[in-house]
């Protein structure tokens, strides 16, 4: 596979794991993949929330253990580091802060547009800012607002199909449309990229995720142009995923007919494997009686059906009884167990062959 670059960031694989919360992605995953040269994700969203010490308050515990977390990848890796920071959060401003003080190599934000992210660069920053977008309007809106305000354009593009796991940027009935098809949101964002290049001379790559799941699904969208692909699905079922042994094994035996898409408290469709909490959450038996954190600025604990920090939480820690499994539209195809290694080795021979 050729290598990508980001600016002068060299990375020489072309896979991005994706970022996965809450703790399904933390240093552990993301240094193993940064090891076999692709770049490894943290998820930041109630990241504070997986550590023992609680007693800080939401907000500082989550500042706290960014740094740890960074740090912990950082001894055990010295390749290229990302974290992913929903622009919805509450505390979006000190997580940025905090991982650019940290020297991350990459910041992918989404979840909502994030039309101030340039605003905390400060001088001499390595770091590269890369915002996840599910369209070619929302990537021109972004790179124009950047540029007008701060005289700066995104780095890279990911471009996120429907297919994706957790949370997705599209209404529940736009989903199957074919305008919104990987392959077609692709080509959307690759021209917004090359224009943006003939107007401002700035190479910015595009990045393909969601439901890219074999080393044949990988050459097929790079060959139509993208620079890179990020997965997650394909790395929740290894050794070295941040979660529990039950939260993986939710994966292996999941079907393609457990998958669901729900309605999140954040207000947007996600992709989930459907269980009896989330059918008692529908059923109105999962509301929260008072907001524990003020994590999501869209999230209203009056008219939520459960807490959604803490139904991640739980399954992360491996009691499904009381929380669910966000999971990509090919988890049905996860069998067994695997490490990260394999992983690289599996898609690499399987994109040479499709090659």
């Amino acid at each position: 596979m050729k290598p990508l670059n980001i600016g002068d960031l060299k990375i020489s694989v072309p896979i991005i794991q994706g970022g996965m919360g809450i703790g399904i992605s933390l240093s552990k995953l993301a240094s193993a993949v940064a090891n076999m040269g692709g770049v490894g994700i943290i998820s930041t969203v109630g990241i504070g929330l997986t550590r023992k010490q609680t007693n800080l308050g939401y907000k500082k515990s989550n500042i706290d253990a960014i740094r740890n977390e960074i740090r912990k990848a950082r001894e055990m890796t010295s390749g290229v580091l990302g974290v992913n920071i929903m622009t919805v959060l509450t505390n979006f401003s000190d997580m940025v802060k905090t991982s650019i003080d940290e020297g991350i190599d990459i910041i992918f934000s989404g979840a909502g547009l994030p039309l101030d992210l340039p605003s905390y660069m400060v001088k001499g920053m390595k770091t590269k800012l890369v915002p996840i977008v599910s369209s070619g309007r929302a990537a021109n809106i972004i790179a124009m607002k950047w540029k007008q305000n701060f005289d700066y354009l995104p780095d890279a593009f990911v471009v996120e199909g429907p297919k994706a796991g957790g949370h997705l940027g599209f209404k529940a009935d736009a989903l199957q449309e074919v305008s919104n098809r990987l392959e077609n949101l692709v080509d959307e964002v690759l021209k917004v990229a090359s224009e943006l290049k003939e107007k401002f001379n700035k190479e910015i790559p595009v990045i393909a995720a969601g439901g890219i799941f074999t080393g044949k699904d990988i050459f097929q969208i790079m060959k139509r142009g993208a620079a890179a692909v990020q997965l997650g699905t394909r790395f929740v079922a290894t050794e070295e995923c941040d979660a529990s042994n039950e939260f993986k094994q939710a994966y292996i035996n999941a079907s393609e007919e457990d998958i669901q898409i729900i309605k999140s408290p954040v207000g947007m469709p996600g992709r989930s494997i459907f269980n009896r909490f989330l059918k008692e959450a529908t059923e109105g038996k999962r509301r929260p009686a008072v907001c524990k954190h003020n994590c999501i600025r869209s999230c209203d604990s009056k008219t939520t059906s459960y807490c959604i920090s803490e139904a991640l939480l739980a399954a992360y820690k491996g009691n499904l009884d009381d929380g669910f499994v966000f999971v990509g539209s090919n988890a049905g195809r996860v069998k067994e167990m695997s490490t990260v290694k394999e992983v690289f080795t599996e898609l690499h021979d399987e994109y040479q062959k499709a090659k």
